[in-house]
């Protein structure tokens, strides 16, 4: 797969920033990547995480991420509280799956990033399933149509599988993710400097 020029040059930056970081210190990491596997593991999510890969970043796929044996929970939930950006990968099954909404529930909660890619399916077409509903408790469904509304409304990107450009998208996608893991620590690192300088001059 092609890498863009842009995308090459943002991640020097990301290398750049984390040059100056004690090991400990760096995420495990960079991107979750929330998916519905039957719809889009093998091309579009699968697609993305070896892109990233190949650019030395860090993505979380559940697929590549884990083995037999692990419990889902105990790997997935760290892996969203510890990462710098979400990618919500929205398909025509994704509400049918209470896992992929509670992954998505999480990131919203946690405050993360995230950036929407809408794979042959409209905003419009994401609800939370009546069959759903009946089956889990009324608490967590709240918290999945308050996720799914905030993912509605931010700003993302739409893939048709069928009639798209895989080069192009996976090009947009990449850089989309990128830009905002740069953003991310760059606001931890001004706010660093902002509560280092507030400690001095309390100090003084």
């Amino acid at each position: 797969m092609h890498r863009s020029p842009a995308a090459k040059n943002l991640c020097n930056q990301i290398f750049r920033y984390r040059s100056q970081l004690r090991p400990e210190r760096i995420p495990p990491c960079d991107v979750f990547v929330n998916h519905r596997g039957i719809d889009t593991k093998r091309n579009v999510a699968g697609l993305l995480y070896d892109h990233l890969r190949r650019l030395r970043l860090r993505p979380f796929l559940d697929s590549k991420n884990m083995k037999p044996g692990d419990k889902l929970f105990e790997k997935i939930d760290p892996a969203i509280r510890n990462c710098k950006v979400g990618v919500a990968v929205f398909s025509p099954q994704y509400c049918d799956s209470y896992f992929c909404l509670h992954e998505l529930a999480l990131m919203m909660e946690c405050k993360k990033r995230v950036i929407p890619i809408f794979c042959d399916v409209k905003p419009s077409e994401l609800a939370v399933r009546d069959s759903m509903a009946r089956i889990y408790p009324a608490k967590d469904m709240d918290k999945f149509r308050l996720a799914l509304q905030e993912a509605k409304f931010t700003v993302g990107l739409t893939f048709d599988t069928v009639n798209g450009d895989w080069s192009e998208f996976l090009t947009s996608a990449t850089e989309a993710v990128i830009k905002n893991i740069i953003e991310v620590e760059g606001d931890k690192m001004r706010s660093k400097r902002m509560n280092s300088w507030h400690q001095k001059n309390a100090m003084r």
